[in-house]
This record gives C-alpha cells, structure tokens and sequence, in this order.
C-alpha cells in the first residue's frame, strides 16, 4: 500500500536520511534548492505518490521555458534563466528523491529515470597560466591603488594566508569545500602532506592525502606565524577575523576572496575549482599518470580525469606543431 505522503514531507523525509548517512551540508542545500522549484511548479503541496510522469516532463519544460531566477546581492542583476546543467542538476536531485521514496514505499517507481535528462554540454576547461599565477600572487600583497592617486595602495593584512591558499590549491588540486576544511592537525610540513575530507558518504570513505611541494609548505607556515603561540589542533588552517576571534574560512567567503584578487591582478574567472583544473593539467603535461591523478583529485572514476588527458593531449599535439624540428628548419 503506498502511503499519501505529501511532497514537502518526502523531501523532508528524504533530507533527514541523507543528513543521517553523512551527506555533505552543500549538497543537501543543493537538494533543497531543487525541492522548492518543484512545490513552486505546482503551487499546492500534492502526495508525491499522486504525481505523474506528464506532471513532471511539464515541470522539466517550466524550467527551460518559463523559470526565471533573480539572482541575490545588493546590486540589480536582473532575471536569469536556468542553464542546461543546472536543470540536468535537478534532474539528478529528484530522481534521488523518488529513489528514497520508492525504497521506503511511498511511491510504486521512480517516474523520474523514465524522463531523460536535460542535455548539457561539458564546461570549458581553461586551466591558468603561469604568468597568470604569477599576476594572482602579486595581487594578494596590496589593494587596489587610490582614485586619487593612482601609484598608492595599502599593503593587506592577510597576503600570507592568500599566498598560502593560492599555493595550496594549485599544488593539491584541493576542492573549495576541502580546503576549507582543512585542520592544524591535518597538516603534515615534514612529509609535505595534507589530509582532506573529500566527497563521500562518510568520514573514512572520503579521507585522503594530498601533497604539496617545499615552497607551500613554507607559505603554509608563514600564514601560521601569528597564531602559532595558540593555535590549537582542531583549529582551521584558513580563517578570517582577527587575533582572539578567528574563525573558519567558508567556501563562500573563500570564493569572493579569489574573485577580488583576481579583479586586482586583471585575470579573469578567477574561482577555487580552477586552481583544480590548474592542477589535473599541469600534473598531466609533466608526465604524471591517470591513475593517481585519480587518487589524489579524490574520483570515483577516470570520467573527468580522461577530460584533463585530453586536454594535456591537444596541448602536446599543438606545442609540436610549434617545435617540429623538421618543420622549423624547413628539411
């Protein structure tokens, strides 16, 4: 018998299980954000076992025709459509939802897996350039220079932290979420080492290691260098406030920090996934093999990993196409 549990208390249902299989709190935010677009669509709050596959194809066809979003902040942005791979994230989130409800009896099948999933072509991956690095890490020294008088800035408190997390993320290919949970104690300046918690359903199966060379871990222990009187192993390695009210850095904050030093070094598309794609690439073009590529971006498979191969392949193909010797010197 299927019970008439309506859609809000399937999702909150749903919600509770997850938090309770150790779901991370972004993705649950994810799902949240999905669930309520759907009790927007259709205005009530039906038994999620009422709905049909007709409803929910109207649904998928709301989003990509009629849904428009306004973006938060103080500044007018406007209305903004959803774009293809955020529908395909929906999608996803609601086929989850429908699996847990399905598994606890509150629905005969999930509908959603019968509805194909809004194609959504791959990002472009744009990895930095050296020079680029460079510019970013020149930036964290000073702000922007006055209107009034354009060859002054002020130096910034925390250049060695941003130097430290620039370095970090581009040596470990770290996510934004794991960096920002990054510990004292996690933190390893003799085997240049870090342990990080990764995507995964749980604290063991997503622990791992990452490495970073000699000069960030020198920048790591200089960003230290004011609180290691009291710093404690708990402590975040990355925080932001000041002496005597420390406190974590968070993925948000994280994000418009690199924004801001980007604008300042005049480098675009500055965010910490970047650093990432910096990583897998470079790590590739120096010879490094899939496998623990793998491994230390902390994959499940090579599906994105083969993405920055083939990235690293047409990179050798065109830098050849540059040196040919036999070409060059015109044999």
């Amino acid at each position: 018998m299927v019970h008439k549990l309506t859609l809000s208390q399937a999702y909150e249902g749903m919600i509770r299980y997850k938090m309770a299989t150790g779901m991370s709190p972004h993705t649950i935010a994810d799902y949240l954000i999905s669930f309520k677009k759907l009790l927007l669509f259709f205005d009530v709050n039906p038994p999620i076992s009422s709905i049909t596959r007709e409803q929910m194809v109207g649904f998928f066809a709301w989003l990509q025709n009629e849904y428009v979003s306004i973006p938060d902040g103080a500044a007018p942005r406007g209305e903004k459509r959803l774009s293809p791979k955020s529908i395909r994230n929906i999608h996803t989130n609601l086929s989850a939802l429908w699996t847990w409800a399905e598994q606890e009896g509150f629905v005969e099948t999930n509908i959603i897996r019968s509805i194909e999933k809004p194609k959504a072509n791959p990002p472009i991956i744009e990895p930095f350039t050296k020079d680029e690095i460079v510019m970013l890490l020149k930036a964290c020294d000073s702000s922007r220079t006055w209107k009034s008088r354009s060859n002054a800035a002020n130096a910034r408190p925390t250049a060695d932290r941003d130097r430290a997390i620039i370095m970090t993320l581009l040596d470990t290919g770290a996510r934004a979420s794991e960096l920002c949970g990054i510990q004292f104690r996690d933190v390893n300046l003799t085997t240049h080492s870090i342990k990080t918690l990764g995507k995964g359903p749980g604290r063991e199966a997503k622990e791992r290691m990452v490495y970073i060379g000699k000069r960030t871990g020198q920048a790591i222990w200089k960003s230290l260098v004011p609180r290691l009187d009291k710093i404690q192993e708990d402590d975040s390695l990355f925080v932001v406030g000041k002496e005597g009210d420390w406190r974590p850095m968070s993925r948000h904050v994280l994000g418009k920090l690199l924004k801001r030093i980007g604008e300042r070094a005049g480098v675009e598309g500055v965010n910490p996934h970047r650093f990432r794609h910096t990583f897998a690439i470079t790590y590739l073009r120096n010879d490094g093999d899939v496998f623990t590529l793998q491994a230390l971006l902390g994959h499940s498979d090579l599906t994105m990993v083969k993405r920055y191969a083939r990235i690293a392949q047409i990179d050798c193909a065109t830098t050849h196409r540059k040196a040919s010797p036999v070409d060059n010197w015109r044999l």
